[in-house]
């Protein structure tokens, strides 16, 4: 071994004994090798002499990156040397190079590749007899077959193949390379394809498979002619059929055929080809071979056969033409759905689209034939055995451990493509369809075992999935076998129902029904039993029982009026339920996800809350509900301060439960009846209240609890209305006290709901507050707001910062649009004016979020017509120059001067009618005195003609926005022009 050897060796090495420093010094050795004028000669020698694998490819390697980025720089010497040798080792002319072509696969691969790039540069042109070369050495036997094939495969792989991205050049020399090959060798490289696989068929399958697997890559740019004909055409279906031939040779005779089946030509010309191939020859293999592999690669040709006689159908005008291609297709269909509902093949997708395609062209016959009745019942039976569970994962599926949540969501995403096609059977034909599920639902329930799980969840699935496509009238009408489906569906006990994935697919299905029972009430007693016996509500399973909570509460939603007989009855069925509720033992787990049982008492509150029931039973329902849980409170506060944290969270995630019930109760209630018909009901509300803002006192610094409660004063302001005011100023101090600048985000938010409810009746209780809101938000935010990270800077605490000042925004642009603007003038708050107005101005010309700077804008126009209603008016001393001198110049100039303010944006387009609409309402309350100051400081600066001042001025008395608009942004963009240089102003 020479130096080059020994670095080859340590670069490769991957025994972990060698150091890292030793294999960098080898691989540096190697790449300065590699920049050698004579790399390609020293590789090729080794090529002829060495033995060592390693080097072998290392050599290989090399050779291919310095043809592929230095061969046109080379002289036609060393290319001619190259291209001898190369194809000297490829066709064995030396056969002391026997050792290279019976190495590993890999050297072989990357011997083809250099030859294909080889090829790439010089073929036809320079080198035109590569392929015509090659012939006579395959006489020398297999290993000189086998190199020929990974040439070819190379070819396509690495040029030809549109499987792959190619670039503009490839794709042009891949043209040139197939056009030179049509005209000079493929009829010569298909007669040799022929000659050695019917020469070797019996003496060496794995060559011949190889054979055609390098053909199958041809057919679809070749001659078809020279493929279907009466040699290989009989030779391909004679190696099919021959059953004492390998799988994978038949195989790939198989996908032969497939690629000869989906060649591109004219439809009536690909009929008659179908036709001449007497498919039927190999259908019996489906049914016969129980190679999983064989009848995939079968069931690929039969799927690719009936494509193409679809498309056939699809294409062709001829009524004679349309009833073959039907006829090709029946002929195949059987088989398809054989193979569809026995074994897992690869074709599945390709089947399913195939299979829609199919029903999509049936929606023409009218009426449908016996024969595709038949071959619709058959795709409903492939769609419900593909859609089925495999049994081995029930107890995964049941329990919901990681392999279940993996295989359901892979389920999940499996079945879209099939209750598609089920949707689309459907609609072609309905009362197929429904019988079909009727009679699987029946067959499901005779057999009564548990063994039937996935059996049944399959029919239930495709009960579920037919309701998405069918019509609201069909629905409620029960047309055709929907009302015996219904009532089929609520009447049947699965043995299997303890099951998780049959409960939550029976309550789906129930509920997706529903509308069937507003206008069949008598069905009603089934539906509750269904949702409140142990099929929904009271399952063992705990995901179950809170689904069921939410699809009782939509099924309330759907039918509450109907249901006031039944309260009583239901009421009585959920009282173990409402009291599991505020158990202690509830762990952090179960207390996770949007479904956390709570839709119960939305359910309950939506029952109870209508004004259909009689005042005294309506109070005793509430009072029931809502007396013992806000006991359970002061019980839980008592002492709480007192308690270990571990005792503390426990009580904490009690209360938390407490307050959602009670939340979701809420719901059901309007404010009219609680306030007006019914006060009795309000004023328990407010009781509830009470005792929440208790939960503030004990635990002022626990997040989650502080939001549970600021929801539910949420829920009382649209609840109790005007009649929440006293309760108000407590909630408001108590959420205030101790609350982190950056909780203020959730406070804010009550503060909007506060205003745009009651608007200036809140001025009061504003005053009272505001210092307290803007003292700790502007101890995060600075009054130039927050600065602009970039992508990678944004840690959580910027992005809880970020919506803080949105909220602020917001919060300030609610106050100034609901006439509450006097609150910034109050003793109290007049400290905080110049700040708010800082951050409003810095905002506006600045911030990075355009629609905040339209709410600024807004905010200004707001508090100039609020605060300077006359001319001349000083209500607040200093606004006026402040709005002139700073806000109408940074703002109203400059920033859309700055060319980062894009008028093609939608967004910035409307900011920047704000904008305009801020000049006119400054001319409208400070006349000359704002037009003066705005031209001469401001459009002077910006060296604006001298004339603009009275074109200006008479768009503005004018009153025409829209003209204004426009002519003022010809102002920025001619300005924006000057500044550079380019144009002076028109």
């Amino acid at each position: 071994m020479d130096d080059l050897d020994k670095a080859i060796l340590i670069m490769f090495d991957e025994s972990g004994a060698l150091d890292d420093d030793l294999k960098k010094q080898a691989k540096l050795y190697c790449n300065a090798t590699k920049e050698k004028p004579s790399i390609c000669r020293l590789c090729i020698e080794k090529l002829c002499f060495s033995n060592l694998v390693q080097v072998q490819f290392w050599c290989l390697q090399t050779l291919h990156e310095v043809i592929r980025t230095r061969y046109l720089t080379m002289t036609l010497d060393e290319r001619h040397m190259i291209r001898g040798s190369v194809f000297s080792i490829v066709c064995l002319e030396d056969k002391n190079l026997t050792r290279i072509l019976e190495g590993p696969a890999f050297i072989k691969n990357k011997l083809a590749q250099v030859l294909i790039t080889l090829i790439y540069f010089d073929y036809p042109l320079v080198w035109s007899s590569v392929f015509v070369d090659f012939f006579p050495h395959l006489s020398k036997g297999n290993v000189v077959i086998d190199m020929f094939c990974r040439v070819l495969n190379a070819l396509d792989d690495e040029l030809i193949s549109l499987d792959y991205p190619r670039t503009p050049e490839e794709l042009t020399v891949a043209s040139r390379v197939k056009d030179a090959m049509r005209q000079q060798c493929v009829s010569q490289i298909v007669r040799a394809w022929y000659d050695i696989v019917s020469m070797y068929r019996n003496s060496d399958q794995e060559l011949c498979t190889s054979v055609l697997d390098s053909m199958r890559r041809y057919i679809s740019w070749i001659d078809i002619g020279l493929i279907v004909n009466d040699a290989f055409i009989p030779l391909l279906f004679d190696l099919i059929l021959v059953g004492h031939l390998s799988d994978q040779l038949r195989g790939a005779a198989v996908r032969c055929l497939l690629a000869v089946v989906s060649k591109r030509m004219e439809p009536q010309s690909k009929l008659s080809l179908l036709q001449s191939l007497r498919i039927s020859r190999v259908l019996r293999l489906v049914t016969e071979n129980g190679d999983a592999e064989m009848v995939s690669d079968i069931a690929a040709l039969l799927t690719g056969y009936a494509v193409e006689a679809l498309d056939c159908f699809k294409r062709i005008n001829s009524e004679d033409a349309k009833g073959i291609s039907m006829e090709l297709l029946s002929e195949v269909l059987p088989s398809i759905f054989y193979v569809m509902k026995n074994f897992e093949v690869d074709a599945t997708f390709n089947i399913i689209q195939f299979l829609s395609g199919y029903v999509a062209i049936l929606k023409s016959f009218t009426p449908l034939r016996e024969k595709q009745l038949l071959h619709l019942g058959q795709i409903l039976e492939v769609i419900l055995v593909l859609i089925r569970y495999d049994p081995a994962y029930r107890t995964n599926l049941d329990v919901m451990d990681k392999i279940g949540k993996e295989e359901e969501d892979r389920m999940v995403e499996f079945r879209k493509d099939l209750f598609v096609l089920l949707r689309t059977v459907g609609r072609v034909a309905p009362d197929v369809t429904q019988m079909f599920i009727r009679n699987s639902l029946a067959s499901a329930v005779s057999r009564s075992s548990n063994s039937n799980v996935e059996e049944v969840e399959g029919a239930l699935s495709l009960l579920y999935a037919l309701g998405e496509s069918i019509s609201e009238e069909a629905m409620k009408t029960g047309s055709g076998l929907l009302s015996e489906l219904v009532i089929m569906l609520l009447s049947t006990r699965f043995p299997c129902h303890s099951n998780r994935l049959v409960a939550l697919v029976y309550l789906e299905t129930v509920t997706r029904y529903i509308k069937f029972i507003q206008d069949n009430t008598q069905y009603i007693p089934m539906v509750l039993a269904a949702f409140l016996d142990e099929r929904g509500i009271h399952h063992s399973n705990i995901n179950v029982s809170r689904r069921a909570s939410y699809l009782f509460m939509r099924v309330v939603k759907l039918l509450k009026m109907k249901l006031v007989p039944f309260i009583e009855t239901i009421l009585q069925s959920l009282q173990d339920t409402v009291a599991q509720f505020t158990i202690m033992n509830y762990t952090a787990e179960e207390l996770s996800g949007s479904e956390d049982g709570s839709h119960i008492f939305e359910a309950i509150g939506l029952l109870i809350g209508t004004e259909d029931i009689q005042p005294e039973k309506q109070s005793d329902y509430l009072s029931s509900l809502l007396s013992p849980l806000c006991q359970q409170v002061e019980a839980l506060l008592i002492n709480a301060k007192l308690l270990n944290a571990e005792e503390a969270n426990a009580k904490i995630a009690v209360i938390q439960q407490i307050i959602m019930a009670i939340n979701s109760l809420s719901k059901g209630f309007s404010e009219r009846l609680v306030t007006a018909s019914r006060p009795a009901i309000g004023l328990m509300f407010k009781q509830t209240l009470d005792v929440l803002l208790q939960v503030l006192v004990i635990f002022p610094k626990v997040e989650p609890l502080r939001n549970k409660v600021t929801s539910f004063i949420h829920r009382m302001v649209d609840t109790l209305g005007a009649s929440v005011f006293p309760y108000l100023p407590k909630a408001l101090k108590q959420l205030l006290e101790e609350i982190e600048p950056k909780q203020m985000v959730g406070f804010l938010l009550l503060l909007n709901q506060l205003i745009c409810k009651f608007n200036t009746l809140v001025l009061d209780i504003l005053e009272e507050i505001f210092p307290a809101v803007v003292e700790r938000i502007f101890s995060v935010i600075p009054r130039n707001g927050l600065p602009s990270p970039g992508p990678d800077a944004i840690t959580e605490e910027v992005r809880e910062l970020q919506e803080l000042q949105r909220t602020l925004y917001t919060f300030l642009h609610v106050i100034t649009t609901h006439d509450l603007s006097p609150v910034f003038l109050f003793p109290k708050c007049k400290a905080y004016l110049d700040p708010v107005m800082q951050l409003l101005l810095f905002s506006s010309c600045n911030h990075k979020d355009i629609l905040v700077r339209k709410a600024c804008v807004q905010i200004f126009i707001r508090l100039i017509k609020d605060w300077c209603a006359q001319p001349y008016e000083e209500k607040v001393p200093g606004f006026r120059s402040f709005v002139i001198e700073a806000f109408a110049i940074n703002c109203c100039l400059y920033s859309v001067l700055d060319r980062s303010f894009d008028f093609h944006d939608a967004n910035t387009f409307i900011l920047f009618g704000e904008i305009v609409l801020a000049q006119k309402v400054m001319y409208e309350k400070f006349g000359d005195d704002f037009l003066v100051h705005f031209v001469s400081k401001g459009l002077s600066s910006a060296h604006s003609p001298q004339d603009l001042a009275e074109q200006y001025r008479q768009k503005l008395q004018a009153g025409d926005l829209k003209a204004l608009k426009s002519f003022y942004q010809s102002v920025v963009e001619n300005l924006r022009l000057q500044q550079n240089g380019s144009l002076v102003f028109r």
